[in-house]
């Protein structure tokens, strides 16, 4: 875990459990709900909803599954109103925290948050104080290991990045991290697949300005705070400035 998406990095890990993956495929779930509920279930003209398809299926989520969710999302959840949040917070050594997720009861879950934060080292910060150090980008990840042919060459995944549009790219081992502007994301998405990238997953995140390094104990009282948030059934995503 670093400065980018902590549940992007569950994606990325090849053996994930089949509680996990229910877990996840839950969490989809109720994404996809609150996209169709905002804007319809056209993926065409509901933008939010093609973010959120995309993102289910970064995790693999069985096709069936999306279109059930697409189909019962008028009809509600279990007869439950789900709204999102997010939460600003500060972590173990001082990183900065922003908390999303999707909850049917706000307070269960504010009090649920603030158990864990406290229980790693953690507290909830005052609104606004942590989100100025974020920017809200299209994120594409691509995985060398997962190219063909020449798209398995870093460098030329790099330049074919930055005629694709990319404002800024990181390298995080083998994975590539692509940043463009927000509107700009599919557009430069299907450039790349029509150039022969594969892609990983495309999502609008909350991509820290600075990375902030931390002691190694630190670290790994951070590692355990995701790892708890993640385990939150609310929790769809935690983001931080904390450098590798």
């Amino acid at each position: 875990m670093s400065g980018h998406s902590h549940a992007k990095t569950i994606a990325h890990q090849k053996a994930i459990t089949d509680q996990k993956r229910g877990q996840i495929f839950s969490k989809m779930v109720r994404l996809i709900t609150i996209a169709v509920r905002e804007g319809g279930p056209n993926v065409e003209t509901n933008y939010k909803l093609k973010v959120a398809i995309e993102r289910a299926r970064s995790f693999n989520t069985p096709n069936d599954n999306i279109e059930r969710a697409i189909k019962q999302a008028g009809g509600g959840l279990e007869g439950k109103e789900l709204n999102e949040f997010l939460f600003e917070a500060y972590g173990p050594g001082g990183i900065a925290l922003i908390i999303e997720g999707i909850t049917d009861n706000k307070n269960r879950t504010l009090g649920e948050i603030k158990q864990i934060l406290a229980q790693y080292g953690g507290k909830l910060a005052q609104e606004g104080s942590v989100r100025w150090l974020f920017e809200r980008k299209g994120v594409i990840a691509l995985i060398l290991e997962n190219q063909e042919g020449d798209w398995k060459n870093k460098e030329t995944l790099e330049l074919k990045a930055i005629e694709a549009g990319a404002q800024d790219f990181v390298w995080r081992d083998d994975l590539l991290e692509i940043h463009v502007p927000v509107d700009n994301l599919h557009s430069t998405k299907a450039s790349l697949e029509k150039e022969g990238a594969k892609i990983d997953s495309a999502s609008a995140d909350w991509v820290a300005k600075d990375e902030f390094p931390i002691a190694e104990t630190d670290q790994n009282l951070a590692e355990k705070l995701f790892s708890a948030l993640d385990e939150n059934s609310d929790v769809q995503d935690t983001y931080s400035n904390l450098k590798d």
